[in-house]
């Protein structure tokens, strides 16, 4: 459990007070004080060991003020997250770990945004249970986020000019308790007209009010009058507040900082200060807090006047500072009429950088920050006059090249993905991006920009599934295939809503007596009103990329269940049925919840189904799979290995893992008769379940040949065509009736 979570009830305390943890060496001690992180290692009851000198930087606390305490008791504040501990300790134990943000509060109680990562230490760090926590100050960017989203949001819900810099003001006096800020305006004649002082007197803003900026007027009106900062350190004995001490002497302010707010043409248009309490300079905090307040009091102070700067919010990517999907859609739009007056064509390049999320995941959200800066950067570089450029959205980016062949598009492409795959360093650590691009032509792949963002997002993912950090030309076979799939996702869509998907089930039986049933496998299928029998090769992977698989893995299991009951309800002995598992399903913490759910609905016990599930669930190292697959072994189910020997399966894992059948894919069954290597392999896998003491379940049986070789070499199960075709439920009770399926169903 996370050092920020209260002890589990009954753990115990330490009877002496904790020491700092031993490191390897005084030079491993010296690199974790020289880290800008703060790391913290706590045993297992929760209390503090070892605190780095980042720790003492990032909060002012030493060790001797945190040793033996719990991380939320220092750090912890009245605007935290209340349900940081519970959040904590959910995804502790979900998935062993835990990387999010919040907000902490240092020694000084200023408060600071952290991102904060949570793993398990070691068992020698005071014994098992205890953890490593690693705090980055994330301050800045979170300042930064939430001053212009609130003020941006503001701007949309039009909120008068004084409230929206109140506003402002108090976000900073939030961020940083030791300032009370200030914004005043100043009109065309000269003069300061308040906005916002919710820290002040209202007494003084009336006073300011139409006061003249000048050479000696205060911090604010001298500000104004040079168009630069001015710093007061002492208000008390600054020449420049002669005539307004009086008017602050009441206030408890004993130093000013003011900055002079400018439009886009440099004029000074407004001022913004922070006061302190104590004669004293900015720190840095202070000094990024303005500037960020004042770029967004300048936006907010001409919009009445302008929107040139509401325009480039609204139409400009804030990150990047790229013309976002709003600005390209427009401006792109007209290059293409002026593209198509003159009978030249062009190119539109879709680019998606691979592997973001896992940036974003593992160096945390400011590593993603800086590499998509430094993308835009190096696709800007290229760029000639009439180009085009724009973010679309979080990793895409797109580029609409004038007069440009498909030849040139191609080369310019390779051009761009060799410029983006330089290595570059974020935060202390080399990274080589890496982008996949899909490139649409004009006119010949769509005369509109919408056309072609949708085929060169097309030709994109065609890059990304056939080899990543390559291109693609789009082809109206592409089109085709996607339209198709797209229709195929909405009609499965409907169908899972219906309910109108249905289950067949093909019987397994003894090697040793074929008309003994060993059990069935529930398989589902599809019969669309137009289409006919969809083939599951075809809508099971739209349902994996759609994610519609959980759906279908929960209703697949309701309605095997629920099948079961029912036919042991009509005396029909069907031993146990065979329930196909998506391995995303096994991501989903209540996932074993969920299949017990299933089995009490229906009166069934865990031995009635048998689970099957691939090798990639069997090699997931994911917390929350091996969770799901513990908990379920631990209920009684059996889980069985299906298509064993064509993935990439490692035998310690059968070792390791509760899996109790293995099913012999059917390209070794085919080729029993034939291939020499099919048979070498088949007894290998035959050994190694007899060793484990598992059971063999032969699929895709067909020939009396195969059926007698698998007899004869000790395969107990057998499933396929020679016995059984899969088949409606109603034709399986005649199949158990007769006992004669060779005669009623044949061979394929």
């Amino acid at each position: 459990m996370p050092s920020f979570a209260p002890p589990r009830q009954g753990s115990p305390l330490p009877i002496h007070p904790p020491q700092p943890a031993p490191l390897a060496d005084a030079q491993l001690r010296r690199a974790l004080d020289a880290s800008d992180n703060a790391i913290v290692l706590t045993n297992s009851a929760k209390r503090v060991v070892y605190v780095n000198e980042g720790f003492r930087r990032m909060f002012g606390y030493g060790p001797d003020e945190v040793l033996g305490r719990r991380l939320n008791e220092v750090l912890l504040g009245p605007h935290s997250d209340r349900d940081l501990i519970d959040s904590i300790r959910a995804n502790v134990e979900a998935h062993g770990h835990f990387h999010g943000d919040t907000l902490l509060y240092g020694k000084s109680g200023q408060p600071r945004w952290a991102s904060l990562v949570i793993n398990p230490a070691g068992d020698d760090a005071d014994g098992p249970g205890g953890s490593i926590s690693i705090l980055t100050d994330i301050t800045l960017t979170k300042m930064h986020e939430v001053l212009q989203t609130r003020v941006l949001e503001g701007m949309v819900k039009e909120l008068p000019l004084p409230e929206l810099m109140a506003l402002v003001c108090r976000e900073v006096e939030r961020i940083a308790p030791e300032v009370t800020a200030t914004i005043l305006a100043v009109d065309a004649q000269g003069l300061l007209r308040p906005l916002a002082a919710p820290g002040l007197p209202a007494a003084i803003s009336r006073a300011l009010d139409g006061v003249p900026i000048g050479p000696r007027a205060g911090s604010c009106g001298t500000a104004a009058f040079r168009n630069e900062p001015v710093v007061v350190t002492d208000i008390a004995s600054d020449p420049l507040w002669d005539d307004y001490r009086a008017l602050f002497v009441d206030s408890g302010m004993r130093a000013c900082w003011s900055s002079p707010i400018r439009d886009h043409r440099g004029q000074p248009i407004g001022t913004f200060a922070f006061y302190y309490r104590e004669p004293r300079m900015p720190d840095a905090l202070h000094r990024r807090l303005v500037d960020v307040c004042l770029h967004l009091c300048a936006v907010a102070i001409e919009r009445d006047s302008t929107h040139q700067r509401i325009h480039q919010l609204a139409f400009f990517d804030v990150l990047t500072g790229l013309p976002n999907r709003a600005l390209f859609r427009s401006s792109a739009q007209r290059a293409l009429v002026e593209l198509h007056r003159e009978g030249r064509p062009g190119a539109l390049l879709f680019l998606d950088l691979d592997r973001f999320k896992q940036v974003n995941e593992t160096q945390g959200h400011a590593a993603g920050d800086a590499l998509l800066c430094e993308v835009a950067k190096r696709l800007t570089q290229g760029l000639r006059a009439r180009d085009l450029i724009a973010r679309l959205s979080s990793d895409e980016f797109v580029l609409l090249l004038s007069e440009c062949s498909t030849e040139q598009a191609v080369q310019r492409a390779h051009r761009v993905l060799h410029a983006i795959a330089q290595p570059l360093n974020i935060l202390g650590q080399t990274h080589v991006p890496h982008a996949s691009i899909g490139i649409a032509m004009f006119p010949s792949d769509g005369d509109t920009i919408d056309t072609l963002l949708r085929h060169a997002d097309q030709a994109m993912h065609q890059a990304k599934s056939d080899h990543r950090h390559s291109l693609q030309l789009f082809s109206a076979e592409m089109n085709r295939r996607a339209q198709e799939r797209a229709a195929l996702e909405r009609a499965l869509q409907q169908a899972l809503s219906d309910r109108s998907l249905t289950l067949h089930y093909q019987p397994q039986v003894l090697s040793s007596a074929p008309g003994t049933l060993h059990g069935v496998e529930a398989l589902a299928r599809w019969n669309h009103p137009q289409w006919g029998m969809v083939p599951p090769s075809q809508f099971i992977p739209v349902a994996e990329d759609a994610g519609l698989i959980h759906e279908l893995t929960l209703w697949l299991l309701d309605e095997a269940c629920r099948q079961l009951a029912a036919w042991r309800a009509a005396g029909h002995d069907v031993p146990c049925v065979a329930v196909n598992l998506s391995g995303r399903s096994f991501h989903r913490p209540e996932f074993a919840q969920e299949i017990s759910d299933a089995l009490q609905r229906h009166g069934l016990r865990a031995s009635d189904v048998l689970l099957e599930i691939t090798e990639s669930v069997m090699m997931d190292a994911r917390p929350v799979t091996l969770q799901n697959i513990e908990s379920l072994h631990h209920q009684g189910f059996k889980l069985s290995l299906d298509d064993f020997g064509t993935g990439y399966s490692s035998l310690s894992y059968l070792h390791r893992l509760p899996i109790s059948e293995l099913k012999l894919d059917m390209a070794f069954v085919q080729d029993l008769t034939t291939s020499a290597t099919a048979r070498a392999l088949t007894v290998s896998v035959l050994s190694i379940a007899h060793s484990l003491g598992m059971v063999v379940v032969a699929e895709g049986v067909e020939t009396t040949g195969q059926q007698q070789w698998l007899q004869a070499h000790g395969c107990p199960v057998l499933q396929g065509y020679l016995f059984g075709k899969p088949m409606p439920a109603q034709d399986l009770e005649t199949w158990l009736i007769d006992k004669t399926p060779l005669a009623a169903f044949g061979h394929r």
